[in-house]
């Protein structure tokens, strides 16, 4: 036979005093003396309580649960991003529910329906790269009152908070540095055009060449995804040319670390033969035998300013009034040794 659960009845016949009495005093209730709280705290522990979320979320209208959408989990950008949602949300009793699109749009739809049916109190998304129709995500903002938050890859649809990085800084500030140490010759490993991230670290690269008097040259700009793998080739097709790079400056940290084991295979030396800077600060950009310099991206920063992004919209709701937040976090950059050729 299988045990039956103990209820809020049970407590309450056990300690002959009401149902709702206990009922307040599991919930923390300011008029239920604190040691009332402590016995009847006591009694569910003694008796394996467990509270039945379900029907506290219906009868509350919250689940005290959010839910993340993310790329891929398994690099320390996102997984610390969640880190920080975790911390900021954590001590006001949220739970965070993660899932994977693994840069699909359709799964990144299917994920989103899933946490709209498990009534989670908010969605913070970084959205795939072939996302490019989000209608579903617009009537989602007019038929529920579930909010979402785009946090790093976003768009941009009225109803919804970003949070993001200054991607363009990020770039001018890595060109301008490898300017600054004499290189002339700065290729750029742009990412996938399709996503807002990589168009402004774009920009920033060729902002910063005009600034500084250096020439745009097309054939500089080589589109490649974001692994080491890209990384690899592009070296390797670089170093064929007549007139080669002395330095380049990666949109993303895997495709320098390409970059730099096809520069060690080609027997060449760096910073000094050429440059190499990176963007994301991955954790083993800083613990190679030769440390690449990197673009940090604050993500556990990110993390908890979108959670605090989502406490504050419910202070909003309060109030009746809805205010849509546009954040953008300035870049720090990491110079090591890949770049620095003047030291």
């Amino acid at each position: 036979m299988a045990k039956k659960n103990t209820t809020i009845y049970d407590i309450s016949k056990k300690l002959n005093i009401s149902v709702a009495t206990v009922s307040r005093a599991l919930n923390n209730h300011p008029r239920i003396s604190q040691a009332t709280k402590e016995l009847v705290v006591n009694m569910a522990n003694e008796m394996d309580y467990k509270q039945n979320n379900l029907a506290k979320a219906l009868k509350s209208g919250e689940t005290k649960t959010v839910g993340v959408i993310v790329p891929y989990i398994n690099t320390n950008f996102f997984s610390s991003v969640i880190r920080g949602i975790e911390e900021e949300l954590s001590p006001h009793g949220y739970r965070v529910i993660i899932c994977q699109s693994h840069d699909d749009a359709d799964i990144e739809k299917k994920q989103l329906n899933t946490l709209l049916h498990t009534q989670v109190d908010c969605i913070f998304i970084s959205i795939s790269k072939t996302t490019s129709d989000l209608e579903y995500v617009k009537k989602i903002i007019d038929t529920t009152n579930t909010p979402i938050i785009f946090f790093d890859r976003k768009k941009d649809i009225q109803g919804i908070s970003t949070i993001t990085i200054d991607d363009h800084k990020g770039a001018y500030q890595a060109t301008e540095h490898l300017i600054n140490e004499g290189y002339k010759n700065i290729c750029h490993l742009s990412g996938d055009q399709n996503l807002e991230i990589y168009q402004n670290r774009l920009s920033g690269y060729i902002s910063a060449l005009k600034d500084h008097g250096l020439p745009v040259n097309q054939d500089n700009i080589i589109n490649t995804g974001s692994s080491i793998e890209e990384g690899i080739n592009a070296m390797k097709n670089l170093w064929k040319r007549k007139v080669k790079p002395d330095a380049i400056f990666s949109a993303s940290d895997f495709t320098a670390l390409g970059v730099c084991k096809e520069i060690k295979n080609l027997k060449l030396k760096m910073p000094q033969d050429i440059g190499v800077i990176g963007f994301s600060n991955e954790p083993f950009t800083q613990f190679l035998e030769l440390s690449i310099s990197s673009v940090d991206q604050t993500p556990v920063m990110m993390g908890k300013v979108s959670g605090n992004v989502f406490l504050e919209s419910i202070k909003d709701n309060f109030s009746g009034i809805t205010i849509e937040k546009k954040l953008v976090l300035t870049p720090i950059l990491q110079i090591r040794q890949s770049s620095s050729r003047k030291k």
